[in-house]
């Protein structure tokens, strides 16, 4: 098939989004999965366990809506309203869910004190005989009915997944409360069945607790906006504004649009996008974000983006599909839980061939408990991502955590990635030929020359040109207005400023003749040597001074840096287009400023293509590579790397999509911190698979040498599911 053929192929397909109710773990993912690809017109499926919906891309004239309705209830679950705001499909879910933090302590302690009260009641009857006295005494039909009451929920479940052909978890348990009725042991098929309970409910606590993370975030969405419309404010639903309209917002209220402030004066928090806690200003001209909040002010704002493709809406829909990028140990853990009920149904055969021990091959499909080999993983992910969201850092799946935990270089670029992005008056030279020369006043020396110069820079579009002037600003020097401005390209500036000709450029303005003292060469030759840019200042035709501007290095980079390397990287090397003084500069402050006599690499006059090359020589060596980067013209370097970070992504389309992991705020501090979180994240999942598969090795040993009864071995299948809880849940405090 040719390029040609495929897009039209493409352009059949539809993209739509099925909220799903009632999926608990990756068993029931595959389930629903399984069922919508069955069907005609179908191209591909991802169920989303975290965002409890399915992403569909489909052929409309061949399937829709009812036809997948069909198919998610025959396989056991149900589907949501189409069509609603993100989070809103799911509120009956989430309503009758006790996963808010003052329910969760509550929630686990309770559970603890009814699973420890019962299992004490089945140690205690066991070795007191009562529950075989009671079996004698009360006649079987009775019992049967009791099992048949308590367990309906669980065995409608399994009888409807075997007749599509499917095996649960929950299959394998009841073969047990079969085996155990068929033996007369129907008190043991009761206390059985009340742990099958027990375990749905731990189960489904422990996905709902790491999935109420992702799923908070839909919850700050805000559903209503206030828009100007021929002169009136009207209250309307977020999803009906249309970019250009002016968004009224008043203090306390949450912004509802992405957009850019007309007028109006308020302090931004912006946490729900970056993560910081400290608010910002925003004024006219200033850029906004949906779902922050407005203080001590009111703005109006013209809609530059709505909904789903607000930069809040994007973030929600990353953090929703993370799951869909598996890493291989996820992989792993999802391949071994799919062959792991087969084995456990031929050792329960064996057992019963071997010991003809009916009791004994009960207890073996009693005690297995695939769920938590699936759970172990994307428990751990989930909770991981979701918490890492609400701090400003986006990480696109448990494939790149993994990634992350396993990286030993990483590549930089420079320019506003570790600096600032934009240039700085760093130094102030006065070189006044003879006393005199310079405008009588109170002023020194050196702010009479900045004052000069940023006064005929004063109408300059030119980047230094702003830096003059904020480096004027921040010194509280009142500008003079110029006469008869001119720019000369590739020279400077000149002006008249207080009576007196300025002029304001590079080296060429040299060559105009004026007298240049020997100092004056001295000190432009080192500050250029530190990659600085020069800027000459002339009054008068007589050189006076001189300003140095360059891209300052961001003041937490050289800790950061530091910190990256307890995290497992080896190699550090920063890439920049600049030249070779400036990167030497650069690389010789960060270097002195770490004190750690480590030694930081440097690669100059790189062109974009020249990074990509790079990343795939280290590749090709067999390392694993993190690219840094602000997402723009680092976009194919990020998306080449293994794990492409970008900086500072709020609002940036490029950076966002460009990148795995995207940092909503300009700080270097969270580049250490989503290493630490990588790592930590996936020492969690490792010991959930440790304690799962440990486990369950000694809970079917024990059961098929029948030294664990079946009453008992209902009891211990609970467990791992409130162990990886247990541990899981620490991530949400990171």
């Amino acid at each position: 098939m040719n390029d040609e053929m495929i897009r039209q192929a493409d352009l059949l397909y539809e993209t739509m989004e099925i909220p799903i109710w009632g999926m608990d773990c990756a068993d029931c993912t595959r389930h629903v999965q399984k069922a919508i690809s069955a069907l005609e017109g179908v191209e591909s499926v991802d169920v989303l366990l975290a965002a409890e919906k399915a992403v569909i891309s489909l052929d409309p004239q061949l399937v829709g809506v009812e036809e997948i309705r069909l198919a998610v209830e025959g396989a056991g679950y149900a589907i949501g309203e189409i069509g609603k705001p993100a989070g809103e499909a799911a509120k009956p879910i989430r309503q009758n869910s006790p996963l808010s933090d003052r329910f969760t302590r509550p929630v686990l302690t309770l559970l603890g004190v009814v699973f420890g009260a019962v299992l004490f009641v089945v140690v205690a009857g066991e070795w007191l005989g009562l529950f075989e006295a009671i079996t004698q005494r009360v006649p079987w039909p009775v019992g049967l009915a009791v099992v048949l009451i308590a367990g309906y929920p669980v065995f409608r479940n399994v009888l409807r997944a075997t007749l599509r052909g499917q095996v649960i978890s929950h299959t394998l348990m009841t073969l047990g409360v079969l085996a155990a009725l068929a033996v007369g042991e129907w008190a043991t098929a009761v206390v059985v069945v009340f742990f099958m309970r027990v375990g749905d409910y731990a189960e489904h606590f422990t996905t709902e607790r790491a999935r109420r993370a992702a799923k908070g975030l839909s919850a700050l969405a805000p559903q209503m906006a206030r828009v100007e419309r021929q002169g009136v404010e009207v209250d309307i639903p977020v999803v009906e504004v249309k970019v250009g309209e002016v968004v009224i917002v008043r203090p306390g209220e949450i912004i509802p649009v992405d957009g850019e402030v007309v007028s109006g004066q308020a302090t931004i928090n912006r946490a729900t996008i970056t993560g910081e806690a400290m608010p910002v200003e925003a004024g006219s001209g200033s850029k906004v974000y949906a779902s922050t909040l407005a203080q001590n002010g009111s703005l109006r704002v013209r809609t530059t983006q709505t909904g789903p493709d607000t930069t809040f809406g994007r973030v929600i829909r990353l953090v929703e599909e993370a799951e869909v990028q598996r890493g291989d140990i996820q992989r792993v853990a999802d391949r071994f839980s799919a062959y792991y009920l087969p084995v456990v149904a031929g050792i329960a055969a064996l057992t019963f061939i071997i010991r003809r021990d009916p009791l004994a091959t009960a207890a073996v499909l009693v005690v297995a408990c695939s769920c938590s080999f699936a759970l172990a993983t994307p428990i751990a992910i989930l909770a991981s991502i979701g918490a890492a969201a609400k701090r400003g850092l986006m990480i696109k799946g448990g494939k790149y955590l993994e990634l992350l935990a396993q990286a030993d270089v990483m590549l930089i670029d420079k320019t506003g990635t570790l600096t600032l992005g934009k240039p700085q008056i760093t130094d102030i030279e006065v070189f006044e030929p003879e006393e005199g020369i310079l405008p009588t006043g109170e002023l020194s020396k050196r702010a009479k020359t900045l004052r000069l110069a940023a006064s005929a820079e004063r109408y300059s579009e030119h980047p230094l040109a702003e830096a003059v002037r904020a480096a004027a600003r921040e010194e509280g020097l009142e500008l003079a207005e110029p006469v008869d401005f001119q720019a000369q390209a590739g020279v400077g500036v000149r002006a008249r400023v207080l009576d007196g000709l300025v002029e304001v450029g590079s080296r060429r303005l040299l060559e105009s003749g004026m007298a240049v003292k020997d100092e004056l060469v001295e000190v432009a030759a080192r500050l250029e040597g530190q990659g600085k840019t020069l800027l000459f200042v002339a009054y008068n035709g007589k050189l006076v001074g001189l300003l140095a501007a360059a891209d300052t290095l961001r003041p937490e980079v050289p800790q950061a840096i530091a910190e990256t390397r307890w995290s497992g990287i080896r190699e550090v090397e920063l890439l920049t287009g600049d030249n070779e003084q400036s990167a030497q500069a650069l690389v010789g402050c960060i270097q002195q400023e770490m004190g750690d006599g480590s030694t930081l690499r440097y690669r100059a006059n790189l062109l974009p293509e020249d990074k990509i090359e790079i990343v795939r020589a280290y590749q090709a060596q067999g390392r694993r590579v993190v690219m840094v980067g602000d997402g723009v013209n680092d976009a194919p370097a990020l998306a080449q790397a293994d794990v492409g970070i970008a900086m500072g992504a709020a609002g940036s389309d490029v950076a966002i999509e460009a990148a795995h992991v995207a940092l909503m705020l300009d700080d270097w501090r969270l580049v250490p911190e989503v290493l630490r979180i990588a790592h930590r994240t996936m020492r969690v999942v490792k010991s959930n698979i440790a304690f799962t598969a440990v486990y369950n090795l000694v809970g079917l040993s024990l059961a098929a040498l029948g030294i664990l009864p079946p009453i008992f071995a209902a009891a211990a299948q609970s467990l791992p599911d409130l162990g990886i809880l247990a541990n899981s849940s620490r991530l949400l405090r990171q």
